[in-house]
């Protein structure tokens, strides 16, 4: 009988992967791009963003988190109310594809083998990495020009959001802003990847770049109950 009890245990307590429930869905919204080269504004989505996102629930208050994110980042110095930037009128567009991964914590428990309504704001930061293709600005161009080449803009991506369940069993909808702080000032053109090209450099030498995705979440949950949960 001991053993039966042992075993029982067992199962419900030392293998968190059964024990937990995981997330997979879509995110839908807009980008916007902070740097050189456009607008100052902050928040000002510009072009649709899309994304894949997977989650592993590890407890109520946290879970592992990763991403693959779409989008167009575009900059015009003629919609800035800088007076330089308007004057000096570059812009830019950047196919960007992200890959993200990191950890989320609620403020609140966030119980997905309840049958009660969950809701919770949250917080999401980890390692971000941007693929992007590189140009610059020849003196007194408007446009960029092509370099040929492709690089990665590495970041760290700092996430308000706030979820809920919904009315459709599994089903859970969130919206969230997500700023990403690179490591890079490539993205725009206003440093010029090759050496060579230094001189061309221009704006703040001292300032990396950001982005911004703003939007909502749509995830489904699956995985199996903790045994002891009710069904």
């Amino acid at each position: 009988m001991k053993y039966i009890i042992l075993i029982i245990f067992s199962v419900c307590f030392l293998p968190n992967v059964h024990a937990q429930l995981y997330e997979g869905g879509v995110f839908l919204g807009g980008s916007n791009f902070i740097g050189d080269v456009g607008s100052t504004t902050y928040i000002a989505p510009n072009k649709p963003a899309a994304g894949l996102l997977l989650k592993w629930n590890r407890s109520k208050r946290h879970s592992y988190r990763a991403s693959i994110m779409f989008t167009d980042l575009e900059g015009h110095d003629g919609r800035s109310n800088d007076p330089r930037r308007f004057a000096r009128n570059r812009s830019f567009k950047n196919s960007i594809l992200e890959f993200s991964a990191g950890m989320e914590f609620t403020f609140l428990d966030f119980d997905l083998h309840s049958t009660d309504h969950q809701m919770t704001p949250y917080l999401y930061t980890g390692i971000s990495a941007a693929r992007h293709k590189n140009f610059f600005f020849n003196p007194g161009s408007t446009v960029p020009t092509s370099e040929n080449l492709q690089s990665w803009a590495y970041g760290i991506p700092m996430v308000i959001g706030f979820k809920t369940t919904t009315m459709f069993d599994g089903l859970i909808l969130g919206a969230e802003i997500g700023v990403r702080y690179t490591f890079s000032d490539e993205i725009d053109g206003s440093v010029p990847d090759a050496p060579s090209r230094a001189p061309y450099s221009f704006g703040n030498l001292n300032s990396n770049d950001w982005y911004v995705f703003s939007g909502i979440t749509l995830t489904y949950t699956f995985g199996q109950k903790p045994c002891y949960s009710d069904y």
